[in-house]
C-alpha cells in the first residue's frame, strides 16, 4: 500500500476511531566538548534506542572528537507527537506513522519537505502486524475472523493515542476490505466487532504488551513484530506468534524537529543521529 493511499486512509480510520472508542528545556548547545539532543519516540523502541543510542555516541565521538548525551522519551506515538506540538522540546521525532509527525509538522515545528530529507521517505525500518497468543493456541487463533468470535478477549493499544494502535487497525481494516471486497459498511460492521471484543486500550503498544504477557489478561495480543518477539524471548515457553494472512507493512517515520534545533544549536548532531539509523551497524540492530 503506497504512502499517500496509507495517509489518506489513516486520516479516515483516524476519524472512525474517534466514533468507536511538559515543557522541555531551552538549553542552548554550543560547540564544547559535549551536546545533547532529544529523541522523543513510540513505545516498543525503548530497547532499540537504548543500544542505538551507544553506538551513535561512539560514532559521533570518532567524527566530531565531541561528547553526546541523548535524552530517550517513549510512549504511544499520537500522545507523544501531541506532547511535542505543545511544547515537549525535542530535536528529533521518531515516530509510529507519518500522521503523527505530520501533526508536530501542523503546529509549525518541522519544516515542509521533511519525508524528503532521509532515505525512504524518511522511515528507516519497518515492522509488521502480527497476533501474540498464549501457548497451545487454546482459543485456535489463526487470522483476523478469530477476533470477532465471541469469548475471544482481545488486546490492542488505543488508535486515538497510539500510532502501533493505528497500524494494528490498519491491518485489520486491509484483511476486511479483501473479505467483503471493499464493502465499507461491512468492513466497518467487522472492526466495530472486533474493537467490542478488546478489554483493554492502553495508551501505549508497550503498556498493551503489559497488559497482556504481565497481567495475563486476554487471549490475544495485536502487536508490533519486534514487539511479539520480545515478549517470546522473554517468555519462550508461554507465548506463540501467528502471522495473520494479510497484514500491513508498517512504516515509522522520523524527523528534525526544526524550530528546536535552530534554537539550541542541534541541527547537525541531530541530522548525523537520524542519518546514522541507515547505517549497517543501526539497521542490524534493527533486524
Amino acid at each position: 500500500m503506497k504512502r499517500k493511499i496509507i495517509s489518506a486512509l489513516l486520516a479516515t480510520v483516524t476519524a472512525f476511531t474517534f466514533v468507536l472508542t511538559g515543557c522541555g528545556s531551552a538549553e542552548t548547545n554550543s560547540d564544547s566538548g559535549k551536546v545533547s539532543i532529544t529523541n522523543v519516540s513510540y513505545d516498543p523502541t525503548r530497547e532499540f534506542y537504548s543500544s542505538y543510542n551507544d553506538i551513535f555516541a561512539n560514532h559521533w565521538k570518532e567524527l566530531k572528537g565531541q561528547d553526546v548525551e541523548v535524552t530517550q522519551s517513549h510512549g504511544g506515538s499520537g500522545k507523544q507527537a501531541l506532547e511535542v506540538a505543545n511544547g515537549l522540546e525535542a530535536d528529533v521525532v521518531t515516530l509510529a506513522l507519518e500522521y503523527d509527525v505530520k501533526a508536530v509538522q501542523n503546529a509549525g515545528l518541522i519544516e515542509d519537505g521533511w519525508i524528503d530529507e532521509f532515505d525512504k521517505d524518511s522511515s528507516p525500518y519497518t515492522s509488521t502486524i502480527v497476533f501474540l497468543i498464549r501457548k497451545g493456541n487454546p482459543k485456535n487463533i489463526n487470522d483476523w475472523d478469530d477476533l470477532v468470535k465471541d469469548g475471544v478477549g482481545v488486546i490492542t493499544p488505543n488508535p486515538k493515542t497510539s500510532g502501533g494502535a493505528r497500524w494494528n487497525y490498519l491491518a485489520a481494516w486491509a484483511y476486511a476490505d479483501k473479505k467483503f471486497n471493499g464493502d465499507e459498511a461491512q468492513i466497518e460492521d467487522f472492526v466495530r466487532k472486533l474493537y467490542k471484543n478488546v478489554l483493554v486500550l492502553d495508551s501505549g503498544a508497550r503498556g498493551a504488551t503489559t497488559t497482556f504477557v504481565e497481567n495475563g489478561q486476554g487471549d490475544v495480543l495485536i502487536a508490533w513484530e519486534n514487539e511479539a518477539y520480545l515478549s517470546i524471548k522473554d517468555n519462550p515457553d508461554e507465548y506463540e506468534i501467528i502471522t495473520p494472512s494479510i497484514s500491513i507493512l508498517a512504516q515509522p517515520s522520523v524527523a528534525i524537529v526544526d524550530s528546536v534545533v535552530d534554537k539550541r544549536g542541534t541541527r547537525e548532531v541531530a541530522t548525523e543521529y537520524l542519518n546514522y539509523l541507515y547505517s549497517d551497524d543501526a539497521q542490524r540492530l534493527a533486524g
